[in-house]
């Protein structure tokens, strides 16, 4: 993993890269020095902005686009990655869709199945597909974007936190799995960190959320890839199968 002055072996994969937490993630690992795979599939526009953000910065950095819940698109993205950047040394599954509000009376199992597909799917996918380039680099690191929701019980969330609590599950389990090949699995978990997407969301809301917050502010994307850049540093290198939140304590009892 980087350190002062030393190059990295290997690139990073950010899938959902084009904005939100992604790009956040994707200029932070890329100024860790990293060079940087930025994941997109709907917004190429958003994507190669990211990534000349990252060049201007000094950084390196390429677009690919990829659905990460298809098994062919997954099957490409990483040679493509490979031969472009670098074989993927630290994977973050990043990728979401839409998240509707649900009532539980009106939950249908195609509403689990759509957040399962980004949540457990994908990262399956994706996990499969860079760990033989993990083995032969001598390890690596995977970094999965949680959700606290699972915790908080929101009412109309429940096929979302399902997968989210699935995707922590995953983690654990691939922490003790995949561990003796040196590739540590982690999982960070943010509440709620507005984004572009959260644009329409109203001012009372928001400042609602924000007064049960303990630190009493709202997070940024930034504070999210900061922890994601701990997390792929050498140090983090005795650290896995752990969920760490970013939430400003919001879920503390």
């Amino acid at each position: 993993m980087p350190s002062a002055g030393t190059e990295p072996r290997g690139s990073a994969l950010v899938t959902g890269a084009s904005g939100g937490l992604g790009a956040a993630i994707a200029r932070r690992l890329a100024a860790d020095g990293w060079p940087v795979a930025v994941n997109y599939l709907p917004d190429p526009a958003g994507a190669e902005r990211v990534v000349a953000e990252i060049v201007a910065a000094g950084g390196t950095a390429a677009a690919f686009r990829a659905d990460a819940t298809d098994e062919a698109d997954v099957a490409a993205l990483i040679p493509a990655v490979r031969d472009t950047l670098g074989p993927v040394r630290v994977l973050v599954p990043n990728a979401t869709g839409p998240q509707p509000v649900r009532p539980a009376l009106d939950l249908t199992w195609q509403d689990h199945l759509d957040q399962l597909l980004f949540f457990v799917k994908s990262p399956t996918l994706l996990m499969r597909a860079v760990t033989p380039d993990m083995r032969e680099l001598g390890g690596g690191r995977i970094i999965q974007i949680g959700s606290d929701l699972p915790e908080r019980s929101a009412p109309g969330m429940s096929a979302y936190s399902a997968a989210k609590a699935a995707q922590l599950s995953l983690t654990r389990t691939w922490a003790r799995e995949l561990g003796p090949l040196g590739i540590t699995v982690n999982l960070v978990a943010p509440g709620w960190i507005p984004v572009e997407r959260h644009a329409a969301v109203p001012a009372e809301d928001v400042e609602a959320y924000r007064l049960d917050v303990p630190l009493q502010r709202m997070g940024t994307p930034a504070e999210v890839a900061d922890v994601v850049g701990f997390l792929a540093s050498d140090a983090s290198r005795f650290i896995t199968g752990e969920r760490i939140a970013v939430n400003g304590g919001h879920v503390l009892g």
